[in-house]
């Protein structure tokens, strides 16, 4: 329900800072509209981590698990309020963006354990063919222009942001490291327990297990952000116009699930304050009311923290289970028909 909450929160502001701005429209008469349809794709990764619940262990993860989005296409739509002319006076603008994106195959997955208490060394790792199953993209900010000299323009502002993705693992392979114990005389041997602590090494005669036919793993992340930016523009060499700008923020949240197929064993992740920022450049060309663009946009969160919860079965009550975390890295770049009104 989060995020119905804080998608009708940026609603909200978009229509009433709309609702306010016709006074401004009606004195300075050098405000409009533009709707943007748009096209594009993302190529990066969606990442979960799990943080070790025993000092006992050597790594500081436990577990490294990555989604590949490589690429992923979607369409949207960009609808701006704001000045017409940005160089002519000071003034208010608010933008908002939706993007749907097409589930498909899009990489690998890869999942990456270290289980040791010996050494740092891997100990388990996976791969597997992973599916984008749910993309949805939810941008909205507010601030204001001001010119410079007439030469360009700066724009202060705040944003939001809501994320959803949703992943499936299926078929691949997994190298297990073989677990080992010590003699009396301090050789290692195997050790056939379920849960050895040290191991040998990953490539010393693994357990290899093949996973093809079957759903591995499926994983979601629901994403808000809360973040201030700062863009820089000009339309000095008219029709062609640039802007670019940066956001940055330490106010991230991540709600994660994280259904492990095999072992019927479900998590549930609530983490935050993962260091956000992102670069963004645009460049446009005007031909009468309409302008052609081209954004390129990285949009990076590093790792949150928070507590975890699991449950074994398809129902019953999910228990504490250590600390997880999520992260993201996708380079974005779309094309839009922007219509000015």
């Amino acid at each position: 329900m989060k995020n119905i909450y804080f998608f009708t929160f940026l609603v909200i502001i978009f229509i009433s800072f709309l609702l306010i701005n016709p006074a401004i429209c009606d004195a300075q008469s050098n405000y409009g509209f533009s709707v943007a349809p748009q096209f594009g794709f993302v190529h990066g990764q969606a990442l979960e981590f799990v943080y070790p619940s025993s000092n006992n262990l050597k790594s500081e993860i436990l577990s490294e698990l990555r989604y590949d989005m490589k690429p992923v296409f979607y369409l949207g739509l960009q609808v701006d309020f704001g000045l017409t002319n940005l160089m002519k006076s000071p003034g208010f603008f608010s933008s908002i963006i939706f993007k749907a994106g097409f589930s498909g195959d899009s990489g690998f997955h890869e999942n990456r354990d270290w289980r040791s208490t010996e050494n740092d060394a891997l100990t388990d790792y996976s791969v597997h063919t992973n599916k984008t199953r749910e993309f949805f993209w939810l941008d909205a900010a507010l601030g204001v222009s001001i010119p410079i000299e007439s030469l360009f323009y700066i724009k202060p502002f705040f944003s939001g942001s809501w994320m959803r993705f949703a992943y499936t693992g299926r078929d691949g392979y997994g190298l297990y490291a073989r677990g080992k114990k010590y003699d009396e005389f301090g050789n290692p041997i195997p050790d056939s327990s379920m849960f050895p602590t040290m191991f040998f090494p990953i490539d010393d005669n693994p357990v290899y297990y093949s996973y093809e036919g079957r759903d591995v793993i499926r994983y979601q992340q629901e994403w808000l952000l809360l973040a201030i930016g700062f863009s820089v523009g000009t339309d000095f060499f008219s029709p062609f116009s640039l802007d670019l700008s940066f956001q940055i923020s330490p106010f991230t949240y991540c709600a994660a699930m994280d259904e492990h197929l095999t072992t019927n064993v479900t998590y549930l992740d609530y983490t935050s304050f993962g260091f956000f920022f992102e670069p963004k450049g645009n460049i446009s060309i005007a031909i009468n009311k309409i302008d052609l663009s081209l954004a390129f946009t990285y949009r990076y969160i590093a790792k949150t923290r928070g507590q975890s919860y699991f449950r074994t079965g398809s129902t019953g009550s999910f228990w504490p289970n250590g600390e997880a975390g999520a992260g993201l890295s996708v380079m974005d770049l779309r094309f839009l028909v922007k219509y000015r009104f």
